[in-house]
């Protein structure tokens, strides 16, 4: 268990977070949230005035902030600069900006490097949306979520605390269609990846059956 890596992907609002974080905890292992990577940078970009549908400037700043994320799945921390950003990044501000700054190759390369430094060291859960494909395609085990569109829309509206779920699922939708359809490291099911559909699932159905998946005896060929 010290040396597995479970990578977790799947599209937005289908229970990756709270699924990686209780699966982490149950199992004694690290946990690292990639998207609220992309969210940070994202978040940097706008604070300091960078274009970000202008995919040379993105790039000249790409590895300028200085970015710390903690692996503890009860408090996992992002920092920037030294600086707590947790909750700014969750901003609708960074929701809109975080799909065209994730797709700049340059931003990607910085990222994926810091991650991989991070996996490196093992016993962790990983979610994201091409950590199977691209980051750690070698992990002891893949998932991958999804959950109906409606459903996902319904939990992110009550997490924002928000009734507008019609907006929500139009806004999931539509970074759905951009980080699947980017060029670089496209949100994909991995090969080898098991797929978890969560929408009639509660979230300890889900967490049981990934660390089902995680400890279950590797299979041994005759």
């Amino acid at each position: 268990m010290s040396s597995l890596v479970v990578a977790v992907d799947g599209t937005s609002g289908s229970g990756k977070s709270s699924t990686c974080r209780a699966v982490a905890d149950r199992l004694g292992l690290r946990y690292l949230d990639t998207g609220a990577m992309y969210r940070a940078v994202a978040w940097w970009m706008l604070q300091h005035d960078v274009n970000i549908y202008e995919v040379n400037e993105v790039s000249a700043h790409a590895a300028t902030p200085r970015l710390e994320s903690g692996t503890d799945p009860l408090n996992p921390t992002i920092t920037l600069d030294g600086v707590d950003v947790a909750v700014a990044i969750r901003s609708d501000a960074v929701n809109a900006a975080v799909s065209p700054v994730s797709a700049v190759p340059a931003v990607r390369a910085r990222l994926v490097e810091l991650q991989r430094a991070i996996i490196a060291g093992g016993g962790i859960v990983v979610e994201g949306r091409d950590i199977g494909s691209v980051v750690w395609p070698d992990a002891g085990l893949k998932v991958y979520l999804t959950a109906d569109p409606a459903a996902r829309a319904a939990r992110r509206a009550a997490e924002a605390g928000s009734d507008d779920v019609t907006a929500t699922q139009e806004s999931l939708l539509h970074r759905d269609r951009i980080d699947s359809g980017r060029a670089v490291a496209p949100l994909t099911m991995p090969d080898g990846a098991v797929h978890i559909d969560t929408t009639d699932l509660t979230l300890d159905q889900v967490v049981d059956r990934v660390v089902s998946l995680a400890t279950a005896p590797a299979d041994v060929s005759p």
